[in-house]
């Protein structure tokens, strides 16, 4: 099942979804200025697999994975990202959340603020 993200996430209602999709663009955009600047072969994912496990993002360069992230409201169950982290050998994975003055470690998950984790991007 293939997800869909929207330019203007500002017209979604539900609150989960806007800020699933706020996330996603800052990504598209940290991702398109390296490949643009520097030449990089990096490229943004989504992960599932046949069980209904997902993690939002997965971010690859020359196809391997560096980074996964996750987005929550206020949920912090990091079962999937811990999952597909030694899965597939994800040396970063993140879980962002949309409270704010959150940034702790947690079975080698970091779980972070959007505002914190965002100003980390491009």
């Amino acid at each position: 099942m293939a997800k869909l993200y929207l330019w203007d996430w500002s017209i979604l209602e539900n609150e989960g979804a806007k800020f699933e999709n706020l996330i996603a663009s800052h990504l598209l955009k940290f991702v398109d200025f390296f490949q643009d600047s520097q030449g990089q072969r990096i490229s943004l994912h989504y992960l599932r697999d046949t069980q209904g496990r997902e993690v939002d993002f997965l971010v690859t360069v020359d196809d391997k994975p560096w980074f996964a992230v996750e987005t929550k409201a206020e949920d912090e169950n990091i079962a999937n990202l811990l999952y597909f982290g030694e899965r597939l050998k994800i040396p970063f994975l993140y879980q962002v959340v949309l409270k704010s003055g959150i940034d702790y470690f947690k079975n080698g998950v970091r779980i972070v603020s959007a505002d914190k984790f965002l100003t980390g991007l491009i």
